[in-house]
């Protein structure tokens, strides 16, 4: 075998895996979005980045102001650009260059936005959806304030049950959210939760949403691929 015929072959063991791969998430949210229905939460299985973008810009046209979380996710489907491209206006405290005073008020302006968007750390099969912040802007803005909810994730942050999704955040998205943010935390070092009193802590508010709030309207969109930590 030449290395071009290697380089096919590799190529489609790839495809036959990411194949697969769609298979099993596929399997996987037809059981999560039927118990987020359950709980009471609008939601939905898309399976690629560019149609979830076309989807949520289509359903958020009538709203005229946004809170974006300090999300991975919802940066990778762009969403941001869109929004400001159409005259909208985003409260999004990840802009270079803000004070603190500028970077408190935007969080605050994030929870009386008209749409807030938000990912989650973790969501279980069984219907719940897990967030762990360290200032509570999220987890404040995603359970009351805003008129309209999107919680965003990748099919890599959905697990079996509960207590798979709060395992997941201590093993996975923990360590890894406070690496990608250069925080000095043990975590950070070793990618081992150590439950630190470090003071540059991330993990310091839990909410898990059992049901939807009962006076916010929250839609849940699973996308059929990897996103954020």
């Amino acid at each position: 075998m030449n290395a071009d015929e290697h380089e096919i072959k590799v190529m489609e063991g790839k495809k036959m895996s990411d194949d697969y791969q769609q298979w099993l998430w596929q399997k996987t949210s037809e059981r999560c979005v039927a118990n987020l229905k359950k709980h009471g939460f609008d939601a939905c299985y898309i399976s690629s980045v560019e149609e979830s973008r076309s989807v949520i810009a289509d359903r958020v046209s009538a709203y005229e102001s946004f809170g974006f979380a300090g999300s991975a996710t919802t940066r990778e489907l762009g969403l941001i650009e869109l929004l400001k491209s159409r005259g909208k206006t985003v409260y999004d405290h990840w802009q270079p260059g803000l004070s603190k005073d500028e970077d408190l008020n935007i969080r605050l302006a994030q929870g009386r936005a008209d749409c807030f968007f938000c990912s989650a750390n973790a969501i279980s099969a069984t219907g719940e959806i897990v967030n762990v912040d360290g200032v509570g802007n999220r987890t404040n803005a995603m359970t009351f304030g805003p008129r309209k909810v999107f919680i965003v994730a990748g099919m890599n942050k959905v697990t079996p049950d509960l207590d798979s999704a709060l395992r997941r955040i201590r093993e996975v998205a923990g360590p890894l959210r406070a690496k990608s943010l250069n925080m000095e935390t043990p975590c950070a070092e070793t990618g081992i939760c150590s439950d630190c009193n470090s003071p540059q802590r991330i993990c310091r508010v839990t909410v898990i949403l059992h049901r939807k709030p009962m006076l916010t309207d929250i839609s849940v969109v699973l996308v059929g691929q990897s996103l954020g930590f």
